[in-house]
């Protein structure tokens, strides 16, 4: 059994669902591992990761906007407020969603459905750059 290891870096503009499925296939395609299993985790506790329908960009705009009224900013019961009024909502969406995926591996692919995409949900308002670590194991061909 092979393993392999990287930290992919994602930069954010602000809040919104950014795919990386791109940087994934080339990471499990650069391993040499035919099948297999991969962790990706986000290194953050104001952002998440998730796999998404990537045909329809409503499907994104849907997400985000559900987020901001099930979690709203600026709450008065937020105590957490040091780092602005984004920060505590951004905690809490981050809580409700992965901060981990694990995806098979067959035939040097991750196994992911024909619409689906693997995103970085960035919670903060602000750009930030995101590191999301990937170990993928597995046998090679």
């Amino acid at each position: 059994m092979k393993q392999v290891q990287a930290t992919l870096t994602i930069s954010t503009r602000g809040k919104g669902l950014y795919e990386f499925t791109a940087d994934v296939l080339r990471f499990v395609s650069e391993s040499g591992i035919h099948t297999g299993l991969l962790v990706l985790y986000c290194r953050h506790t104001s952002a998440s990761l998730t796999i998404q329908e990537n045909a329809d960009p409503d499907v994104q705009r849907d997400l985000e906007s559900f987020f901001a009224r099930l979690v709203p900013e600026g709450a008065s019961w937020y105590r957490h407020v040091m780092e602005g009024p984004d920060d505590m909502p951004a905690h809490i969406r981050s809580a409700l969603t992965n901060v981990s995926l694990t995806i098979p591996v067959a035939s040097g692919r991750p196994v992911l459905g024909t619409w689906q995409g693997i995103y970085l949900f960035e919670h903060r308002a602000r750009p930030h750059t995101r590191q999301v670590f990937a170990h993928l194991m597995g046998d090679a061909a």
